[in-house]
């Protein structure tokens, strides 16, 4: 089977996983489950499960208890875009090709769809605990890693610093830029394969290694992201482009160029490459996750 075929196939199962842990829309709170709903399936690469279900299986994990932090992963990621959408914020209007939240359901709602979801995901985890044969230890670990990367101290630090660096225009350093890239968009890869090492029964120091490749990858995605902002269209990319100078936010493209900007993102990706496929001197070994981790560099949206 081919990466393309086989990413397919991956991508349409998280798909299928997603729909069983969504809430079921009833009741008077049914228009907020709604939204919900709407903004979780509204597609997307479904990066941050697919990531944490293949350190998973890297690491000889076989289990479905993984599952619940899959899907929970996912809803924190949507909530953050849906809240990043707001008129508040970025005041986008479209997202992965729809009408984003707010213009379908209205700010109120939206703002209520992403706390739903954001709540929602860790009852959502929590559910690892319940499967026969669950390493509480391990599950316990790994809930909290994702409440701290997904916090203040984590996605939540980087979109303050995000916001506030707006009124910065060009004495935003490349410090300032890390700091915002690694919290605000590494953090919840580094979660993702952070708890996909732990629930596969990674030791500390493996652990360790993924979570330094996972902000590799988490930087060097944000970086492609920052240059199709610029290059490419909104048929191609499914939201808005030139969304960055609207909001006359600083990036690896307006600070170095693309040229310098592409460079250094294939730099990273390179690096992330090399921590993960390191990892298999020790006999274990994911050529699919190490493709994924290539295809990151050619994304065109």
């Amino acid at each position: 089977m081919s990466f393309v075929s086989e990413l397919d196939e991956k991508t349409a199962a998280i798909e299928r996983l997603l729909t069983t842990y969504l809430p079921k829309e009833q009741g008077w709170a049914k228009t907020v489950m709604e939204a919900m709903n709407y903004s979780v399936m509204a597609g997307g690469k479904r990066l941050r499960p697919m990531l944490m279900s293949e350190t998973y299986k890297m690491f000889g994990g076989s289990q479905r208890e993984i599952e619940p932090f899959m899907a929970a992963i996912e809803m924190i990621h949507t909530y953050s875009l849906v809240h990043d959408d707001l008129p508040a914020m970025d005041n986008d209007e479209y997202r992965r090709g729809r009408k984003t939240t707010h213009i379908v359901y209205g700010e109120a709602m939206a703002i209520l769809a992403g706390d739903g979801l954001l709540n929602y995901a860790f009852e959502t985890a929590l559910k690892a605990f319940e499967f026969d044969g669950a390493d509480l230890k391990r599950c316990s670990r790994a809930l909290a890693i994702l409440a701290q990367k997904a916090g203040i101290y984590g996605m939540i630090g980087g979109q303050t610093a995000d916001i506030e660096a707006e009124n910065l225009g060009a004495d935003v350093t490349e410090e300032h830029l890390l700091f915002i890239h690694e919290h605000k968009t590494a953090a919840l890869i580094q979660a993702a394969m952070m708890i996909g090492a732990v629930m596969g029964g990674a030791d500390d120091a493996q652990i360790d290694i993924v979570e330094r490749a996972a902000y590799d990858i988490g930087i060097a995605f944000q970086i492609q992201d920052d240059i199709l902002d610029v290059t490419s269209t909104l048929e191609t990319l499914g939201k808005p482009i030139g969304s960055d100078e609207k909001n006359n936010k600083t990036t690896y493209v307006t600070l170095k160029g693309i040229e310098a900007a592409s460079a250094q993102q294939k730099e990273m990706s390179s690096h992330a490459i090399e921590l993960i496929e390191g990892l298999g001197s020790g006999g274990i070994r994911n050529d699919f996750l190490s493709e994924l981790i290539r295809s990151l560099i050619t994304r065109i949206k």
